[in-house]
């Protein structure tokens, strides 16, 4: 019999929103039953995804031309098909739009599509709220590879998620890495 000894004295209302800001009306995914204990559910796209222009396209390809020419030049063929080949991926990736997911926050972790986030691997959380574009909760976790997780909140209010998480990890104070400022600047 396993007892949960986290802080949950008192029973908060469940909350489970859409990306278009409506109200769910159950759960509807096989991995956590009705009977769950869902504290917040949304759903919405994995990841921002914007468009892109013509000229933001010509830039990308002029700059991958001058790098494959260069390394034409210097005779190393492998840098140019490597080049060629992230040019490549690089499209397809952009091109590619995000899937939409269910978020959840439960007893047991934050839920991002199949993918759980337990709390005991979770070491901290913040959340970046600046309307209308950043609005995502960081997970700080135990991993050594990609220790922080990034989650869009989309139309949940962040008080009353931050309410909910800071009953089973505490909030620290996070600042945006260099590749989430390149990201956000290059809309990637």
């Amino acid at each position: 019999m396993n007892i949960d000894l986290r802080r949950s004295g008192h029973k908060k209302n469940n909350i489970r929103i859409n990306h278009e800001g409506d109200y769910l009306e159950k759960p509807h995914d096989f991995m956590i039953s009705e009977h769950s204990d869902v504290l917040i559910e949304w759903q919405g796209p994995e990841y921002e995804h914007y468009p892109k222009e013509k000229v933001w396209y010509l830039v990308a390809s002029l700059i991958l031309a001058a790098i494959v020419f260069y390394a034409l030049i210097n005779n190393s063929p492998i840098m140019a098909i490597l080049f060629i080949l992230i040019g490549i991926v690089g499209y397809i990736q952009l091109e590619k739009h995000p899937r939409v997911l269910d978020f959840k926050i439960t007893h047991e972790g934050v839920m991002a599509g199949n993918e759980l986030y337990d709390f005991d691997s979770v070491e901290s959380f913040w959340i970046f709220y600046e309307p209308p574009h950043t609005k995502i909760l960081s997970l700080h976790t135990d991993a050594l590879l990609v220790p922080y997780v990034h989650i869009p909140v989309h139309q949940i209010d962040p008080v009353k998620l931050r309410e909910v998480l800071m009953d089973f990890i505490p909030e620290k104070k996070q600042k945006p890495t260099m590749i989430d400022t390149i990201e956000r600047l290059l809309h990637i």
